[in-house]
């Protein structure tokens, strides 16, 4: 019965994966699509990126480096409804901000990252926050907004990363 229930997930996630990568701009090698996954025209996504469950959404373009991993209900919004133009409390108009995240970086469960952000190398987001501001490299940042509370140790980082010690 075990054996049933693999093969099923395995069909799933084959399934999930090819969605990604008939819908995205660009796919590195060695995705992996393991939850819910949508992605738009305009994301292009490295080698060795793990999606756990992430939805991208709008109009923005998004670019996802190598070694990425997400945690389940992740959410990256890129397009934005005009509170500024010709009606309250907007108008049909949208304004469209770019998202990067670079290489190894990991999103905890639930983030959510908007339009206009990079999340440098190496950052990690704790789960449940939301990133509406540039993150550093190394940074492990948490929150409501996301703030920065901690640094990886930067020197063991380049190190596994020179060894090429990818999960």
């Amino acid at each position: 019965m075990n054996w049933i229930k693999n093969w099923l997930r395995q069909r799933k996630k084959k399934r999930l994966k090819r969605k990604v990568m008939r819908l995205a701009k660009s796919v590195g090698t060695g995705l992996k699509v393991n939850g819910p996954t949508g992605v738009t025209a305009n994301t292009i996504l490295g080698d060795n990126v793990n999606f756990n469950g992430m939805t991208v959404s709008g109009n923005g373009r998004v670019v996802i480096g190598n070694n990425f991993h997400s945690g389940p209900e992740c959410r990256i919004i890129t397009s934005f409804h005009n509170y500024e133009g010709k009606k309250i409390p907007y108008d049909s108009t949208y304004i469209h901000k770019d998202v990067i995240i670079e290489d190894n970086v990991w999103l905890g469960t639930r983030v959510i990252v908007l339009g206009g952000v990079t999340i440098h190398e190496g950052a990690i987001i704790q789960a449940g926050s939301t990133v509406v501001s540039d993150i550093p490299k190394g940074a492990i940042a948490g929150g409501h907004p996301a703030k920065v509370f901690k640094y990886r140790d930067l020197e063991h980082y380049d190190e596994l990363k020179e060894q090429k010690a990818f999960f």
